[in-house]
């Protein structure tokens, strides 16, 4: 496993060197690339975490012959988790009310091609709701029944739904590390 960080250009390496439990700013856009048998890691620009087309862009640039996987987490209060594939990108976000306030969640669900939930749709749920392709890890032993537990979970902050993803594909320790987080299971 091999992790880089760089500058994002603001100074910072993207993280806030948050605990990722208080629901607070922890923001951080990660790619993941399996090669040779290993995930590397590398957290992406600023730029990449507040907007889609951003973020896919890096993703794309990488090049790598294997699996690729995005995580995005947004002051640790929802996430998401993309593949880019040949045919475009296989998006999943943990909070479709997060498009009211967010661009990039917006942006999302555009590419979804679902509408953005209503003002009253939002207050009238008690809790946020998922929206994507729930079976986009299969293929790397992430079925979709857990992704469903996962990003079901009301309990789980944002940083927590990527890590668990992280952990059943096998690098959330090294995510942890990246963004400066620590594992609480």
């Amino acid at each position: 496993m091999s992790t880089d960080s760089f500058d994002n250009g603001d100074g910072s390496d993207g993280s806030d060197g948050g605990d990722g439990g208080d629901g607070g700013d922890l923001t951080f856009a990660v790619s993941a690339i399996r090669a040779d048998g290993h995930w590397n890691l590398r957290e992406l620009p600023t730029r990449a975490a507040e907007s889609l087309p951003d973020l896919i862009a890096e993703l794309r640039a990488s090049r790598a012959e294997g699996p690729v996987v995005g995580l995005l987490c947004i002051e640790d209060d929802w996430s998401v988790v993309l593949r880019p594939v040949p045919s475009g990108v296989r998006i999943l976000l943990s909070d479709a009310t997060a498009a009211l306030d967010y661009d990039i969640a917006s942006e999302v669900l555009d590419t979804l091609d679902i509408d953005e939930p209503s003002e009253e749709e939002a207050d009238d749920s008690d809790d946020p709701w998922p929206e994507g392709d729930f079976d986009l890890l299969e293929d790397l032993g992430v079925s979709e029944q857990i992704m469903s537990i996962i990003f079901y979970d009301d309990d789980l902050y944002g940083a927590e739904q990527v890590l668990r993803v992280a952990d059943e594909l096998g690098f959330a320790d090294e995510l942890a590390d990246l963004v400066g987080v620590e594992l609480e299971f």
